[in-house]
């Protein structure tokens, strides 16, 4: 991959509170900016597809796709992440993953939220 960055929640990776509640315990909401997103549109690849697939007949885990997914939800969340920064946020509540498959070979993961400012509560 192009990007090797660390992702969310890794040591030197984008550190933002992030939940699929609609709060946090410890913060107050002082202000809501919106929507936030972030997208990634993936594809295995021909000779990864191949394997996957064969795994697919044998039934299982298919470990390759697995790992797609879950880098591609980890990338998704970053872009996401850098969105709410850009509108000033310092948190995000509301947060989801949605996926679909764009055309035959490639699958799209979306990360969204409501990008919000914190405010620690007293």
């Amino acid at each position: 991959m192009a990007d090797e960055k660390p992702r969310y929640g890794q040591p030197d990776g984008p550190q933002l509170p992030i939940t699929t509640a609609l709060e946090f315990p410890e913060f107050r909401i002082e202000r809501s900016l919106g929507m936030v997103f972030g997208v990634v549109v993936r594809s295995m690849g021909m000779a990864k597809g191949i394997t996957a697939g064969f795994k697919a007949m044998a039934g299982g885990e298919v470990k390759q796709y697995t790992k797609l997914v879950e880098d591609s939800r980890r990338h998704a969340m970053d872009r996401m992440i850098e969105n709410a920064q850009l509108l000033g946020a310092n948190g995000i509540v509301s947060m989801r993953f949605d996926s679909s498959e764009v055309g035959q070979s490639l699958t799209e993961i979306v990360a969204y939220g409501t990008a919000v400012v914190l405010e620690a509560r007293s």
